[in-house]
């Protein structure tokens, strides 16, 4: 695992968190309620999922925070935020294998209903400090909100490409998914030698070398929202950003192809 932030963590807001994974969760029922039998038959682009199976994720990872709640609460947290970011990929097997045995356990409009209604009671009265155990390790539930604006804003974005259908990103949730993967690249390449701007939500310094103290950085890298968060979890490699514009890069410190994606 990459080496732990020496700076302070970043803090969320849990009210404004919490709304926004209602909303974007709300955003992707909207999308998904809308699809043919032909649309859900459709390939994911990932892996042998469709885009039922897709959907069914969307679900399964909200309703991972009502499973949780519904647990006794652990003893101490064991994983932060950008640590999660990195444990994930070790997960991804059996990740996969529920999944698909929840996608076929019940129709999509049914799925999605159930896991509103109960994120919504159980989350009611939650407080952001209080303890869930997860496959990765102990969270605060605060915490793993986050994790899921991730979960929903990079999988709205498949389901996009899966389908075209234009689904709306809510920005509170963009905005901790682009922070959140942005954290997670310097916790994962530590230094302070290049600066990485994601406007308008994210800047984050990383990279072993020179430290810069005054004026424009000698290495800079910038792009959107959207395209980071594809840079981050490998839905688009380094060359291809840099190829279409959708990424600049200066400096000889700037070429992040080495350390993308950030969690896969």
């Amino acid at each position: 695992m990459p080496p732990a932030m020496k700076r302070k963590p970043r803090g969320y807001d849990y009210d404004k968190t919490r709304t926004a994974v209602l909303t974007q969760f709300a955003h992707v029922r909207a999308a998904v309620l809308a699809l043919t039998p032909e649309q859900l038959a459709l390939p994911a682009g990932l892996g042998d999922w469709t885009v039922r199976e897709l959907a069914a994720h969307l679900c399964f990872g909200v309703e991972s925070v009502s499973r949780a709640l519904e647990q006794p609460a652990p003893p101490a947290v064991e994983v932060g935020l950008p640590e999660w970011a990195f444990a994930t990929a070790a997960y991804a097997g059996p990740i996969s294998d529920d999944v698909k045995a929840y996608a076929a356990s019940a129709e999509p409009a049914e799925l999605f209903a159930r896991t509103a209604d109960r994120i919504t009671e159980l989350l009611s009265d939650a407080p952001a400090d209080r303890l869930i155990a997860i496959r990765v390790g102990a969270m605060r539930l605060g915490d793993f909100l986050v994790t899921r604006t991730v979960e929903l804003v990079v999988h709205t974005d498949d389901l996009h490409r899966a389908t075209g259908l234009d689904i709306p990103f809510d920005r509170q949730a963009l905005a901790a998914c682009t922070r959140l993967l942005a954290d997670a690249l310097a916790a994962k390449a530590p230094g302070a030698s290049t600066e990485v701007r994601i406007p308008p939500y994210a800047v984050v310094q990383c990279v072993e070398g020179p430290r810069h103290t005054r004026g424009t950085p000698p290495n800079v890298v910038e792009t959107d929202p959207v395209t980071w968060l594809r840079l981050a979890t490998g839905r688009t490699t380094w060359a291809q950003a840099l190829a279409s514009a959708q990424v600049s890069a200066s400096g000889e410190r700037a070429d992040l192809a080495a350390l993308l994606p950030v969690m896969s």
